[in-house]
């Protein structure tokens, strides 16, 4: 129950007069009351996706000025902050991994005849002699090396090393290039793997007519005094088959029945001022008076002959005035 006044107007008078009256209060759910949007999509589970759709591109402003010479510090450094780019340094540092070196230094002179000449004969005594002469240089490098690893020894070493030399010899005729990047140094590599690209390479070592022997051996220093390289040349003397076939499947060089006889020389490198440094081939020798080898037959693509066709003249004589007069008649 609530009592209303109602206003009454009498003779230019207004009089409240109380009014009894019922007021009945109704409860209704707040969520009724919302608003539905006809603008929203049915499946609201892809509304993430469709977000995504639409990407805001930040579009350069043209009107700005393109001089950063113009702009004060502070303005400099905002926008290069905004861009996320790094303020320009003074000097200009890069820095440098030394794993190898470029060549060899003080390389080996392969006698000549080597291979061809016996000890017992006044040629191979020669030969014998000058390797005597040159091993004191050798001794002092292979000192050098111990210092840096103990166990370091020239007659095991020549067996480490022909098992690095046929380790990266399988790895080139089955162009496993991982495998490959282990056994040679970063100077190696593209002479190896020069013009194989589309090439079968088919390579067998199968033995060793004389034991490897390591004839040489230097060390050298690059920028420091403690950033030492190692350089050591071992002659190999093997019995090896080679066949190269090109992209068609035709040979091109050598053969996978006959054995050839090889004599190489072989510079292995090693970089002893770095913990992990490994043994890798560096360089092969071929000295001066060793014959150049026959080249292998490539193949091209023949090209269609071109035919040129001469323009048809007609050879017919023009008539005469006298020949027209002698027809008509």
């Amino acid at each position: 129950m609530t009592s209303v006044f109602v206003a009454q107007k009498k003779n230019n008078l207004i009089i409240a007069t109380p009014f009894v009256c019922r007021v009945f209060f109704f409860f209704i759910d707040p969520s009724h009351l919302v608003r539905e949007r006809h603008t929203k999509h049915w499946a609201p589970k892809f509304k993430k996706l469709r977000s995504m759709k639409v990407q805001k591109v930040k579009l350069p402003n043209f009107r700005e000025e393109d001089d950063m010479s113009q702009f004060t510090p502070d303005q400099m450094r905002s926008r290069m902050k905004e861009q996320g780019v790094l303020p320009p340094r003074s000097w200009m540092e890069r820095p440098i991994n030394i794993s190898a070196t470029g060549g060899v230094f003080e390389p080996y002179i392969p006698p000549e005849g080597d291979g061809k000449l016996s000890t017992l004969t006044l040629g191979g005594a020669k030969q014998s002699m000058e390797f005597l002469s040159k091993k004191s240089k050798s001794m002092l490098a292979v000192r050098k090396i111990r210092s840096f690893e103990e166990d370091f020894s020239t007659s095991t070493f020549a067996d480490d090393a022909q098992e690095i030399y046929i380790k990266a010899h399988k790895a080139l005729a089955e162009k496993d290039y991982d495998t490959l990047h282990q056994c040679v140094t970063e100077l190696c590599f593209p002479l190896m793997t020069f013009d194989l690209k589309s090439c079968t390479t088919r390579w067998q070592f199968l033995k060793s007519l004389e034991p490897p022997r390591v004839v040489h051996a230097r060390c050298t220093d690059i920028i420091n005094k403690e950033n030492i390289f190692s350089q050591v040349t071992v002659r190999f003397h093997t019995q090896q088959t080679l066949a190269v076939y090109d992209r068609f499947g035709r040979l091109m060089y050598g053969s996978e029945v006959v054995a050839k006889d090889v004599v190489e020389y072989v510079v292995f490198e090693k970089h002893l001022a770095n913990l992990y440094g490994l043994w890798r081939i560096h360089e092969k020798i071929i000295p001066d008076w060793m014959p150049e080898r026959e080249p292998g037959r490539k193949t091209y693509v023949q090209q269609k002959p071109v035919v040129e066709t001469e323009p048809v003249v007609d050879t017919a004589a023009p008539v005469t005035p006298t020949e027209q007069s002698a027809v008509v008649a």
